[in-house]
């Protein structure tokens, strides 16, 4: 039986994941920082809280990195916890460089010196590539970082290709353009937006506000790409890789797609900070545009190019953008449907 260890076990990808590797057989330990128990609800929602085995972990603490990879000695570590709200990251710069960049470097060097058999992944991120060199963007693109978020995770994916070339160690990078699911944060837009107008559908009066409408994004499903993060480490070579879908989507076209699944049909208004979207039947202002949601430094437009991950990896997304939200707008509704409190 292998071992896996993954950190942020209790985010969307680590639950994905979790769920993924125990059908495959695996002994799956999940990273926890000690107050996160409330967050356990992902793994609760997939059926699998009592398969993974919890294990206490702190990124910024090299000490309990390395008693803990000693003692579990897994065959594969997936590294998927991090401070991953861009917004944020603008607020907590050094907090984000520490848990985003500095504590790979902590893992990295654990795993050279006490178990450099084992393979490792890295969550590497589209939001690298920033303000964009070449569209589509694929594993040669140059990177142009446009938040601390971004910039911790550029930092964090080159030294994991320097660990694979200088020590041997089997170091992936995965390079995973936007991915979405019923299990997103609060705190992210694509979940913003289904849990708002999930809640407006169920009598909510308050209109969504939103940023930038015509940022554009390259958005798949989670349960996909979990899959490619484990097709890495099973390949001949480590080596890095975009998984995508190859499309891409603005922001009003993924607010147009989740109000059609609640039954919905918006007409848009006005320009820019003015721009307001009524349902067309009710007239009921259902979102609003807020100079507040716009980023200090915006991406353009992020399309991947998952060739390599297809010709190599045998890896594609198979969800569209349609089914995606669909999924994500009647779970949001379905919850509140039950009395349950969106989190």
């Amino acid at each position: 039986m292998k071992k896996a260890l993954i950190t942020g076990v209790a985010g969307q990808d680590g639950s994905y994941l979790a769920k993924l590797l125990l059908d495959k057989g695996y002994e799956v330990y999940g990273g926890l920082r000690r107050n996160s128990s409330r967050t356990l609800w992902r793994l609760d929602e997939l059926g699998i809280a009592d398969r993974v085995q919890p294990v206490a972990l702190e990124l910024l603490e090299y000490s309990n990195i390395r008693s803990l990879i000693a003692e579990i000695r897994p065959d594969e570590i997936y590294n998927l916890a991090a401070q991953s709200f861009v917004k944020l990251s603008f607020d907590q710069p050094v907090y984000t460089t520490q848990v985003d960049a500095v504590s790979v470097a902590y893992m990295l060097e654990v795993i050279r010196e006490v178990v450099p058999e084992a393979k490792f992944y890295q969550a590497s991120t589209s939001e690298m590539y920033g303000k964009v060199r070449e569209t589509p963007q694929s594993e040669m693109t140059p990177f142009h970082p446009r938040s601390p978020y971004a910039v911790a995770k550029a930092y964090a994916h080159f030294l994991t290709q320097n660990y694979r070339e200088a020590y041997g160690l089997f170091a992936c990078g995965g390079i995973l353009f936007n991915h979405e699911s019923p299990l997103r944060g609060l705190e992210f837009v694509t979940r913003k937006i289904t849990a708002n107008l999930a809640e407006i559908r169920a009598g909510r009066e308050e209109p969504l506000s939103l940023g930038n409408m015509d940022a554009q994004r390259d958005w798949g499903f989670a349960g996909d790409y979990v899959e490619g993060m484990w097709r890495m480490l099973q390949a001949d070579e480590a080596g890095d890789y975009v998984l995508a879908t190859g499309q891409t989507h603005s922001v009003r076209a993924f607010v147009e797609a989740a109000a059609r699944a609640l039954d919905y049909e918006i007409a848009w208004e006005g320009e820019g900070v003015d721009e307001i979207g009524r349902d067309a039947k009710s007239g009921q202002v259902l979102v609003n545009v807020s100079e507040a949601y716009y980023r200090p430094a915006e991406v353009d437009k992020l399309i991947g190019d998952p060739s390599l991950a297809k010709a190599k990896l045998g890896w594609e997304a198979k969800t569209g953008l349609d089914e995606l939200v669909g999924m994500m707008a009647k779970a949001d509704y379905d919850r509140l449907s039950r009395g349950l409190i969106l989190q």
